[in-house]
């Protein structure tokens, strides 16, 4: 790959704000948690809701969710920055299962965990995933949905955590 193409393309979508989740999941596949910055609706339409989200390959966390069939996409409230730190393993909480422990969160119905705290939680079945190059794409039905009383969102732009403000409207 042009290293150039690269280096341009990451600086690029650097500067494209986006909401910071954290996909976890329990089952015969372990319980796991990774933050990722990829999630997003599919359709909200059909027989259940459904969102699409990217998780890198090597993740324990993917391979888990594979197996389990199931996934939480916890969207994280603005003050959550040190449960994205957390989960993305920049925390230093070492074992998967001790990041669960260094946090508040309980099975949601189908068992997996929803994070306290987060903006809003949609607990998933998996429907569908695709291997494409380092990541797996992976599209969930939702089968419930949690809302905190806050809907602020943390979003990460610019590579640092970031707030939605309020623009006030042109003349």
């Amino acid at each position: 790959m042009d290293s150039d193409l690269r280096a341009r393309f990451l600086e690029g979508m650097s500067r494209a704000a986006t909401f910071v989740a954290v996909a976890t999941t329990d089952g015969e596949g372990g319980r796991f948690g990774v933050t990722i910055s990829s999630l997003t609706s599919v359709s909200a339409d059909g027989d259940q809701p459904s969102l699409l989200a990217c998780v890198h390959h090597l993740s324990l966390a993917a391979s888990a969710i594979l197996k389990n069939r199931a996934f939480c996409a916890n969207l994280l409230h603005e003050g959550q920055q040190d449960i994205a730190d957390l989960f993305a393993g920049r925390a230093g909480a070492g074992e998967h299962s001790a990041r669960f422990g260094r946090t508040d969160w309980q099975p949601g119905p189908l068992g997996q965990p929803i994070l306290a705290g987060a903006t809003a939680s949609f607990e998933c079945r998996l429907a569908t995933a695709l291997l494409w190059e380092t990541h797996h794409i992976l599209v969930g039905r939702v089968h419930s949905v949690r809302l905190s009383d806050s809907p602020a969102a943390l979003l990460y732009g610019q590579r640092a955590y970031r707030r939605a403000v309020h623009l006030p409207q042109g003349d």
